[in-house]
């Protein structure tokens, strides 16, 4: 699952909707940082309320996220993009394909749900405004088994940078999907793979359903 899939449900809270992006965060920003749930239920009940909703936020994800893989839509869905994506690329084999059915699966089920009703995505957007992004961050250093010192900065960049937006237009999403390639080492995508985007966005849409019934 991506931002929105595992925010939607939680608008109404805040430091929950940021706890539910940092383990996504962190693996942008700062990687040496993994957030665990061992280490996380710990903070559930803590004194400190904001801590405490950090933390909820980042369990759910951490459980959405294993339902979510273990789940035989993900497993078909993300087989059939993979096979779509060695075809646009003429029968490429290798990493690339694999982790680009996996890339889409996700960001392309975030693009059909912000669909459904766009102003949940300026409500998602409305509600990171309302966090302090230097508190998410000492919130976090007070349950990962490392410090960082980077997310703060990197909220701010995702708050101002508003790139789910870029998920529903297919020019914009290749240079979101080449921008993920890129931080993982695998090579840029050709242009002409545009033209398997909107076809592969309702391969997904007509398992949206089945993809969060886990």
């Amino acid at each position: 699952m991506n931002y929105f899939a595992h925010a939607m449900l939680f608008l109404d809270r805040p430091y929950f909707v940021a706890g539910a992006s940092v383990p996504d965060w962190l693996s942008v920003v700062d990687r040496r940082v993994r957030v665990r749930s061992k280490q996380v239920e710990a903070f559930l009940s803590d004194a400190d309320g904001l801590t405490a909703e950090v933390a909820a936020g980042v369990l759910q994800h951490l459980r959405d996220d294993a339902r979510f893989h273990e789940g035989r839509a993900f497993a078909e869905t993300m087989l059939g993009l993979t096979a779509q994506t060695r075809d646009a690329l003429d029968g490429e084999t290798g990493m690339r394909p694999a982790f680009l059915g996996h890339l889409l699966t996700e960001l392309l089920l975030d693009a059909s749900l912000i669909a459904e009703d766009g102003r949940r995505l300026s409500r998602y957007y409305g509600v990171l405004d309302q966090v302090d992004a230097q508190r998410v961050e000492a919130a976090v250093n007070r349950f990962a088994p490392r410090a960082t010192n980077r997310l703060a900065a990197f909220i701010e960049l995702f708050r101002q940078a508003q790139v789910l937006y870029d998920y529903g237009e297919d020019g914009k999403l290749m240079v979101r999907l080449n921008q993920v390639l890129q931080r993982v080492g695998l090579e840029p995508l050709p242009d002409s793979f545009v033209a398997m985007l909107p076809a592969a966005r309702g391969f997904v849409s007509e398992r949206k359903q089945a993809l969060l019934d886990w």
